[in-house]
């Protein structure tokens, strides 16, 4: 069933067409709102892109995912400057607030204050903490452009980094779908291993 569906796909071109645009925004989307697993979507993208003839499939999935995520940044964190220095906030603020914990925004605080912009790197690669660097950064009150400067080679280093799981994907499986079945459980095991450790430790503190 499953290779009857396979062997029904557009063709390269068309795939890549509607692919690549639906990657950027769906990335772009996700760095706004964290309704979309973007790792999972970078490196299934990076799974079809394998197995395809083009030699260039790879190199351009890297560029779509960081230039989207790099955008999806900078807006969220535009938006929230302007919540920082209005008297009244802005939603977008308290929507970035109420997804950072205290404890990991303090921690954020620290290690911004230790290192620099240079955390903006980790944070990237880190689940779950690019948000309460990111507000710290805000409450810091980091300039969009040194914030921006930081940025760049996180994003890059979080698409290649999501790529790269995917491209493991798309090597150990001889089926495009086998593969990104793999990758996506892979993501999604990665990005949600921290949360249900702290639970853990928390459970058993008590």
């Amino acid at each position: 069933m499953i290779q009857e569906v396979v062997g029904q796909l557009p063709p390269e071109s068309t795939q890549q067409a509607v692919g690549y645009p639906s990657l950027f925004l769906l990335v772009a989307l996700g760095a706004l709102v964290p309704v979309v697993p973007t790792g999972a979507l970078v490196s299934s993208a990076a799974v079809v892109a394998f197995h395809q003839t083009d030699p260039f499939a790879l190199l351009v999935v890297f560029g779509v995912a960081s230039s989207a995520a790099f955008l999806g940044d900078i807006c969220l964190y535009w938006l929230g400057q302007r919540g920082v220095r209005s008297r009244n906030g802005s939603k977008w603020l308290q929507a970035i607030s109420d997804r950072a914990a205290p404890e990991r925004l303090a921690q954020a605080q620290q290690k911004l204050d230790e290192h620099g912009s240079v955390v903006l790197v980790l944070s990237r690669l880190v689940p779950a903490g690019r948000i309460p660097v990111m507000l710290a950064c805000l409450l810091g009150r980091m300039p969009v452009r040194r914030f921006a400067r930081g940025d760049v080679p996180a994003c890059l280093a979080w698409a290649a980094t999501y790529q790269l799981i995917g491209i493991l994907g798309g090597s150990l499986f001889p089926e495009p779908w086998q593969g990104v079945v793999a990758a996506v459980g892979l993501t999604l095991l990665i990005s949600g291993a921290p949360a249900v450790w702290r639970r853990a430790r928390a459970r058993f503190s008590r």
